[in-house]
Parts: C-alpha cells; sequence; structure tokens
C-alpha cells in the first residue's frame, strides 16, 4: 500500500489534497522492517543472534548501514531525476521499498519467526515500562540536531559562502555514523550499557557544541564528521537497551516507539530551526544525556537482564538468509 500511494504522488495528476493524503497514507503503511529486524536481532526466542557480543555487533552494523540511505539514497534519486524525470525517481524508490520488504519477509529468519502467545492486557505495551519512557525521551532530545542539520548546513553554507556545505554537511554527518558503527561493533568497550548510552550522549552533545562554535567552513565540516561518528554507536546502544528492557511480548513495538521518539526529535529539530539560535543543538542533546544520567540506577536493568540470556550455538548462514 505504501509504494502504492508513491506512486499516486508520482502520476502528479491529483489535487494537493490528494496528494497530501497519499503521502500520509505511503507513511502511516510503512512496513515497519527496523522494528521487525531488530527484535529477530535480540536476544528472545526467535533471534538469530547467539550472544550479546553478536546482538551488539548486528545492532551497530544496522545503524552504520542505515546511513547508508542519507549517502547514496540522494544521489540516486538526483541521478533518476535528471536522466529521466522527479516523478520517476519517486517510481524507483516505492519499487525498492517493495524489493526491500520483500527481501526481509522471505528470509528463513522472518518466516520461521513465532510470537509468544500472550495477551498484555492493555494497550500501552513497551509504555508500561518507565525505564523504556526515560529512555524515549532521552533520545526524543538526541533526535533533535539529526533532524536540524539539513537547515544548520543552508545557515552554514550562507554564513561562510561555501554552497559545498549544504550536501557536504548531512553527507559527512552520515559518512562519519558509517565509520563510527563499524568501529564500535568491531570491538567490546569498557563499561555497562547504560555508562556506554550517557558517555556517548554527552560526547554527541559536546559534539554539536563544536560544530556550532566553529569559525569556517574547514572546521565546521571537520566537527560534524567527528560529531557524526558518534551517532551510530550510540543508535546501537539505545537499541540494545530497548530490547533488553523491553515487557515480555513488547520487544517488536518497543523498538517502533524508539524509532519514533528519535522521528519526534528530528521533527521538532527541523521546526525550531528556522526560529532558535543553534546552541539549541547542543542544548537539546544535554538534556537528553541529563535525562539518562538521572535515571542510570532503573536503565540499569539492560545490563541486569544480560546473565540470564543463555548463549547459544551460533546457527548456520543459511538458517540465517
Amino acid at each position: 500500500m505504501s509504494g502504492a500511494a508513491l506512486a499516486v504522488v508520482a502520476a502528479g495528476e491529483s489535487q494537493p489534497w490528494q496528494i497530501a493524503a497519499a503521502v500520509a497514507v505511503a507513511g502511516g503503511t510503512k512496513p515497519p522492517l527496523e522494528a521487525g529486524l531488530r527484535s529477530l536481532w535480540g536476544m528472545g526466542p526467535g533471534s538469530v543472534m547467539p550472544t550479546r557480543d553478536h546482538q551488539r555487533t548486528a545492532l551497530a552494523l544496522d545503524a552504520a548501514s542505515q546511513e547508508l540511505i542519507y549517502i547514496a539514497g540522494p544521489v540516486m534519486v538526483a541521478g533518476i531525476a535528471l536522466a529521466a524525470s522527479p516523478s520517476a525517481a519517486l517510481l524507483v524508490t516505492a519499487a525498492f521499498g517493495i524489493a526491500g520488504t520483500a527481501l526481509v519477509v522471505t528470509t528463513h529468519a522472518s518466516r520461521s519467526w513465532t510470537p509468544l502467545d500472550e495477551r498484555l492486557g492493555d494497550w500501552l505495551g513497551p509504555l508500561r515500562s518507565p525505564p523504556l519512557r526515560t529512555l524515549y525521551a532521552a533520545m526524543a532530545c538526541i533526535g533533535v540536531p539529526i533532524g536540524a542539520i539539513t537547515p544548520l548546513a543552508i545557515t552554514a553554507a550562507t554564513r561562510y559562502h561555501a554552497p559545498w556545505l549544504v550536501g557536504g554537511l548531512p553527507a559527512v554527518l552520515s559518512a562519519g555514523a558509517v565509520l563510527g558503527g563499524l568501529a564500535y561493533g568491531a570491538r567490546s568497550w569498557p563499561g555497562t550499557t547504560p555508562q556506554q548510552l550517557i558517555a556517548l550522549a554527552a560526547l554527541f552533545s559536546a559534539g554539536w557544541l563544536a560544530v556550532i562554535v566553529t569559525g569556517g567552513p574547514t572546521t565546521v565540516f571537520a566537527a560534524t564528521a567527528s560529531t557524526g561518528s558518534l551517532m551510530a554507536p550510540l543508535l546501537a546502544v539505545a537499541f540494545v537497551m530497548t530490547g533488553a528492557l523491553a515487557p515480555r511480548g513488547t520487544v517488536t513495538e518497543a523498538q517502533a516507539l524508539l524509532v519514533a521518539a528519535l522521528d519526534v526529535g528530528c521533527a521538532l529539530g527541523t521546526a525550531a530551526a528556522g526560529v532558535l539560535t543553534p546552541l539549541f543543538l547542543p542544548a537539546a542533546t544535554a538534556t537528553g544525556a541529563l535525562i539518562l544520567l538521572t535515571a542510570r540506577r532503573p536503565l540499569a536493568q539492560a545490563d541486569d537482564r544480560a546473565p540470564h540470556v543463555p548463549a547459544r550455538p551460533v546457527p548456520p548462514l543459511e538458517a540465517i538468509t
């Protein structure tokens, strides 16, 4: 349905309100692939990760690979739009979405997934967990500068008379995240999961402060790359904690709500970038880090649960794919 709605938009023959409705349908029916995959990569029944280290590495690669979308996606769309038309670019985008969804749902891991036969008895689901509510609030704050990066890039390009920053800053933020995610997933790191999350959030906030106080195009470019390198590890640790803190039978919903919290932060960042001073970027992320710091004891449940999860033999590659 999401792909069909995008096809309606690509047709370009509808009234503005119909196009707006089609875009809303496309977004509302987008397959929850992120939440589904992170459930498979969890440590519960039906998951494909045999140990916590495997899970951490998979989620770090997940966060890093997603940033490739923001590097390759605009290039692909721009190329198709120039070679054919914007409508063709939108249709190709819809086709990629359909193909990716089909690829995920036809894998052995997806087809063999068995949900828990359990009724939660209410509509709150993962929101019944106070530590998860705290984590969501913090990650909404973390998402603010991610959503503000494009308006910030336009402002920086105007201030420094460097038009290349308009595309350069979002691209280097994503490139930094790819490298940071690969580095984080390649080895084990000291500290508990909450300690890592708090430290990464604090460093992320300091990175955005460095971005806005730099005095030239080269330095703002370098500061954005450095800050981006913290983004994928930060998200990976948040994914791990979400899976560990989710009440029984709500892992998929919990991961989906984490994405929603980040999206809310991104939306707020985009909306506020045009009316507030850039200082709101490190202020928002610092608020997120402070929320995590004050809730570090409840969040420690994420590590308290880890010893009770038995390790399993590593499944063969064909069982995963």
